[in-house]
């Protein structure tokens, strides 16, 4: 790596700007009025090297029209960050690797993936970079917020000396070129960016950034955690220019208990530092790291201005208890008993049903196959109440059958139910569960319905159905089959059949127009 430090590179372009401007034919008002804002763009430049935070506050116009808003965890996120490069600057073996978890909308991804990097390069521009993200999309995108900002005429007024080289300049994987105190221009550092599972064969870095390796808003299945966790583990850990001082630096919010933070801290190695922020401690103080950053919390919460506990509430609705507990409070695992509060449920009399108006209907069946034993075949019918925020289970049918007789039965619940209710049935994994749904689709010829596959566990599809329950917005119509529907919900997850909670959860997020990723 080229011996010229930051201060000298900048100080012969600033000394022979400053040359210029003294030659050059002005009045004294003028000179003088370009000599201090030469010296201005002298401190600004120095301060900009010295404080990642304030780089982030002084270049912030460049890469956003929206108004910044400070929080303290930026601060604490910068010195961290600063501290790794500095360390990897002087080729000094690191100390440990990074994991920083924290709930989405915490100008995470600026700090780490788009700012970082350029502030690194100003310093040391020799530095490389390599950035992944869950999609090659998001990835590109931060790179190319990092690229505009380099070309920026606020960042080319303070640091002159660097530039992207001109046959080097894709999204992708582009490089920096800049000048040396002898005035000779020098190939520097440079950025690919990828997804988390592509190609990096022939590219190595100096510091390894992962941000977002799993997107929060698809379910996650065993296959997508083992695969990305291989990748990092197998692929990435690989890509070091040197294998004793490249960090790797993982910033995210919870997910899973075996997402790429669990996976990590799993293996229980001493050179991995974890900088856990809930976006409130109210609930999940416990889970904050370390510990005596409690005392920048404001009224329990990490960011009270963008984030206070009207937003919390709101979230909490949208995402769910399970979503809820990972991406904001940083602790990805099942309600510990209760998820739903089974007497939120409201029973009513059928004839009430005459003063309602759905505005849809569906009929969902979570089936199996073997009779008198093993898991049921249960199918939901649930329809949403126009114009408000409530459900209906209108009718439930379940049952240990055979197949013969569970396809019969499916076909005459459809007749029973009319045409205007839409079918949907599950599809389990593998050859014999891709025959099982051709062969109910094919048993309801005539009948509006789709076969799909389900995602994620039970438990992250059964969550925001719960929260409905949990606020008294499901009812139920008073029947025979009422006690065994609202028991399996009372004991969920941890009852021994969870087949009527899966088949009410695939009927509502339909109802609801579906929870993304849920289909294949």
């Amino acid at each position: 790596m080229p011996a010229v430090t930051p201060t000298s590179r900048a100080g012969f372009i600033r000394t022979i700007q400053y040359r210029r401007t003294l030659q050059a034919p002005m009045d004294r008002h003028q000179r003088v009025s370009q000599q201090l804002t030469a010296r201005a763009s002298l401190y600004r430049a120095e301060k900009c090297r010295r404080d990642l935070a304030y780089f982030i506050r002084y270049f912030w116009p460049s890469i956003s029209n929206e108004t910044l808003s400070w929080n303290w965890h930026i601060d604490y996120i910068a010195i961290q960050l600063m501290e790794m490069a500095r360390l990897v600057s002087k080729g000094i073996p690191r100390t440990h690797d990074l994991i920083i978890n924290i709930p989405p909308g915490t100008t995470k991804s600026t700090i780490v993936s788009i700012m970082f990097p350029v502030w690194c390069w100003v310093n040391w521009p020799w530095m490389k970079f390599i950035a992944a993200s869950y999609s090659g999309a998001l990835a590109l995108e931060h790179a190319e917020i990092s690229r505009d900002l380099v070309r920026a005429s606020a960042f080319k007024e303070l640091f002159p000396d660097i530039a992207i080289k001109q046959d080097k300049d894709t999204k992708s994987n582009f490089r920096l070129v800049y000048t040396d105190t002898t005035g000779k221009t020098i190939i520097g550092g440079s950025r690919l960016s990828t997804s988390v599972g592509g190609t990096l064969t022939g590219f190595h870095g100096h510091i390894l950034i992962v941000d977002d390796p799993l997107d929060p808003n698809r379910s996650v299945s065993t296959v997508e955690l083992k695969a990305t966790n291989n990748w990092i583990d197998q692929t990435l850990s690989t890509r070091k220019i040197d294998k004793s001082v490249t960090p790797t630096i993982l910033i995210m919010q919870r997910l899973h208990q075996n997402d790429p933070t669990g996976h990590i801290l799993k293996k229980g190695k001493d050179n991995v530092r974890l900088i856990s922020l809930p976006g409130e401690i109210r609930d999940y103080r416990k889970y904050l790291n370390p510990p005596e950053l409690a005392v920048n919390y404001i009224d329990d919460l990490l960011d009270a201005k963008r984030m206070p506990w009207t937003v919390m509430e709101d979230m909490k609705a949208t995402l769910g208890q399970y979503g809820y507990a990972g991406q904001i409070g940083q602790n990805p695992v099942p309600p510990a008993g209760g998820m739903f509060k089974a007497d939120m449920f409201m029973i009513i009399p059928p004839n009430q049903l005459m003063d309602m108006v759905f505005e849809k209907t569906i009929r969902y069946w979570d089936k199996a196959g073997t009779a008198g034993a093993g898991a049921f075949t249960a199918g939901v019918k649930m329809a949403k109440v126009k114009g408000v925020n409530k459900f209906v289970v209108l009718d439930v049918k379940k049952g240990q059958w055979s197949t013969d007789e569970r396809e019969r039965i499916i076909r005459a619940t459809a007749e029973a139910d009319g045409i205007g209710t839409l079918i949907y049935h599950e599809q389990e994994p593998g050859s014999g569960g891709k025959d099982s749904a051709h062969a109910t689709t094919t048993n309801l010829t005539g009948f509006s319905v789709v076969s799909e596959r389900a995602t994620g566990d039970k438990v992250w599809r059964a969550d925001p159905f719960s929260v409905q329950v949990n606020n008294g917005n499901v009812m139920v119509v008073q029947a025979e089959w009422n006690m065994a529907y609202i028991d399996e919900h009372r004991f969920f997850p941890f009852g021994t059949f969870k087949d009527q909670v899966d088949a009410s959860s695939g009927a509502f997020t339909r109802l609801v127009g579906g929870r993304q990723g849920w289909m294949l």
